[in-house]
């Protein structure tokens, strides 16, 4: 059985695999357990937030590599394939799934009220919306071809 001390440790390591900031760890502990400080945590908290960082992907195997289920809503899809083709394309430093998470904080976190700690937790249509926008402007502004209806005739 883990400790409270080996599960603080897994939540610290699991957020860093996913590319989860302090504060973006302290958002996502709220919506979890409704406390942002792990130390106000019981046992049962700390285990919920594992659980949901192994839901997001996070898997403490070594070599195992980071899996993640298909997001459930096809407009989430469709912003992790805009987020993959800009890092074909070669457009991207960080391709992976915290590096999309970065850039929704870094581009929404001043407009938008609460920036999700993961770009799969977004449900406001209005908000996957604007960041498939940006997408596709930056993909426009690399001459990158987003038209696949075209591709499929």
């Amino acid at each position: 059985m883990a400790t409270n001390g080996t599960l603080k440790r897994k939540i610290h390591l699991g957020c860093k695999t996913l590319g989860l900031d302090n504060d973006a760890r302290r958002d996502l502990q709220l919506v979890v357990t409704g406390k942002a400080s792990m130390s106000d945590m019981t046992e049962e908290d700390l285990k919920a937030m594992v659980k949901r960082l192994e839901a997001d992907g996070f898997t403490s195997s070594k070599g195992t590599g980071k899996r993640f289920k298909p997001a459930s809503r096809s407009d989430l899809r469709l912003v992790h394939k805009l987020w993959s083709e800009l890092g074909k394309a070669g457009q991207l430093r960080d391709k992976s799934r915290a590096g999309l998470n970065r850039f929704i904080r870094a581009r929404f976190g001043d407009h938008w009220a609460m920036v999700p700690a993961d770009v799969d937790m977004l449900t406001d249509w209005s908000q996957i919306d604007a960041v498939i926008q940006a997408l596709k402007s930056w993909g426009q502004r690399a001459d990158i071809d987003f038209d696949w209806g075209a591709h499929l005739k």
